[in-house]
């Protein structure tokens, strides 16, 4: 978890910086506010995270994000085989009339794009069941994006307790402990210097270990 909300329990990112960085205010509120983390990832989503650690670090690499000069990659493991193997979504994305705490693709919301590629296709024995390792790029940074994205192709992300589907979801935490997506590289420019960064994270042991129960097609 990053930020604190009032759905949020336990100890956020949000928590551990400020417990490292006491009582220190920049006057700038919004830097503050946030304790100097540039942006967000999906609770249970795992994978690099970027906090400024001065407000004026914080408003450029804020910048970058709002340009979409950033460069994003993820992997997610899906239900289902993704045809074609590469591709690009398009779907604008509200928050639901329905229920408040989800989001989906609704006719005039947000313009939400992600580009997916293909990386290995899986076969699951014990549910007789197939699966897509998927290297995605949202371009956009709407609440959700790739979950929301996945769900209208039909292939939602495995373990996902929102968008996944009740038996689905029920079935995947046999096998797969939590959401399976994980946030592996981020290109930013250096806030000081603006030397472009390539930060990668390899995909945690947990994940690792459940893509291990499946056999490759």
């Amino acid at each position: 978890m990053v930020n604190r909300a009032e759905t949020t329990k336990g100890e956020t990112i949000q928590d551990w910086i400020e417990a490292r960085n006491p009582n220190q205010e920049s006057g700038n509120k919004e830097f503050d506010d946030r304790s100097g983390i540039v942006h967000r990832l999906d609770k249970d989503t795992s994978g690099i995270l970027v906090i400024a650690k001065n407000p004026e670090s914080f408003e450029k690499l804020k910048a970058q994000f709002k340009g979409r000069t950033t460069l994003k990659k993820y992997l997610a493991l899906v239900h289902g085989i993704v045809e074609p193997p590469v591709g690009t979504i398009n779907a604008p994305i509200e928050r639901s009339p329905f229920n408040r705490m989800h989001y989906g693709v609704f006719p005039g919301g947000r313009e939400a794009i992600t580009q997916y590629k293909v990386l290995h296709n899986f076969h699951f024995s014990i549910f007789n069941s197939q699966f897509s390792l998927l290297e995605l790029c949202p371009h956009t940074g709407r609440t959700h994006q790739i979950r929301v994205h996945m769900k209208y192709l039909n292939h939602p992300v495995v373990s996902d307790p929102i968008y996944g589907g009740r038996k689905n979801s029920q079935n995947d935490l046999k096998w797969c402990p939590r959401l399976f997506l994980h946030a592996t590289e981020l290109q930013i420019s250096h806030p000081e210097t603006g030397e472009m960064l390539k930060l990668c994270s390899p995909l945690p042991g947990d994940l690792d270990k459940s893509l291990a129960t499946l056999k490759m097609d």
